[in-house]
């Protein structure tokens, strides 16, 4: 019994012995639990379990390799510790790797940004075909990288090219070695093809976030008079903010781990004026059998993409992430 404003109630029994024996409160649910636990890994064992065998292991195994001199056959028993590591850190090849690597960065930046930036606001008007514009803009980021370079460098062929034939019809006379044989042009054309692979990705990225712009802000900035372009740069370029910071990231790793076009293309050369990191660590292990020095580089990679990926985090996405909360 309870008292309440002078009057008794009785106390459900249930509550009394809750009261008495506070454990009973909240009755225990180990069937709900063990069923959630199970539910759990069962949806993400197989994914836990594949990352664990074609990321984890191989990043394992890639560390443990680059501490032993190994030519990729027997045991692995020839343990020089941190000497792949100064190898690979000493070599000319490997230090004009990252600096190319970067050079792709920035030009990446600084080039496709604008230029997808432009394409999209462009698509983004009623126009006439935007469909069919929309669709061969991004077709190529569809395609295979292998296929694209192989197209590529036949189009670069030095002499019977089209890239040489539409050079020499403007009046301009085309590089003896060709475009991919000249070691001052090779990278920059490299990039033109790069951009040409990929800039439809940031335009498709562009598009999405362009469509998420209220068309109310639109309408405001008509009844006020101000311009197409300066509705533009005013509301829909401040909007595309987190869109354009999500793709730089995205363009930034892809430039550091770059290797399949320019492998297609130049395999690293001529006189290594295209190596990237990749392509060194690729050229180390199958063609020379240098594994070792291989794993080293594959290690480095790994450290300065990571390195690159925390601070692009920390700097400049901690924005998106705290307006997200």
């Amino acid at each position: 019994m309870t008292q309440q404003g002078g009057t008794l109630v009785a106390t459900p029994p249930e509550e009394t012995t809750a009261r008495r024996d506070p454990r009973r409160a909240v009755a225990p649910r180990p069937r709900l639990a063990w069923r959630e636990r199970l539910e759990v890994l069962v949806f993400v064992g197989p994914a836990i379990a594949l990352m664990a065998v074609f990321i984890l292991w191989p990043v394992v195994s890639a560390v443990r390799m680059s501490f032993y001199r190994w030519k990729g056959f027997g045991p692995m028993d020839d343990f020089v510790g941190w000497a792949n590591y100064s190898l690979v850190l000493g070599d000319d090849v490997f230090r004009g790797a990252v600096g190319h690597n970067f050079l792709i960065v920035v030009l990446s930046i600084l080039v496709q940004l604008p230029l997808g930036l432009g394409l999209a606001l462009l698509l983004n008007r009623n126009i006439r075909f935007r469909g069919v514009l929309r669709t061969i803009i991004f077709v190529p980021y569809v395609l295979a990288e292998v296929i694209a370079g192989v197209i590529w460098f036949q189009l670069l062929q030095p002499g019977y090219g089209v890239v040489d034939g539409l050079v020499g019809a403007v009046g301009l006379t085309a590089p003896e070695q060709g475009f991919l044989g000249t070691p001052d042009l090779t990278l920059y054309t490299v990039f033109v093809v790069l951009t040409w692979k990929y800039v439809g990705l940031a335009v498709l990225l562009f598009l999405a976030g362009l469509q998420g712009v209220p068309a109310e802000l639109y309408e405001a900035a008509q009844i006020d008079g101000a311009s197409w372009w300066q509705t533009q740069r005013r509301i829909a370029v401040p909007l595309l903010g987190p869109t354009i910071r999500t793709w730089a990231f995205l363009s930034m790793i892809g430039s550091i781990q770059l290797f399949d076009l320019v492998w297609v293309l130049t395999g690293g050369g001529p006189a290594n004026a295209t190596t990237t990191m990749a392509t060194y660590l690729i050229n180390q292990g199958t063609a020379r059998g240098n594994y070792g020095i291989a794993g080293a580089a594959s290690v480095v990679l790994f450290v300065i993409a990571l390195v690159m990926a925390v601070l692009y985090q920390r700097l400049v996405l901690r924005r998106d992430t705290h307006e997200a909360r």
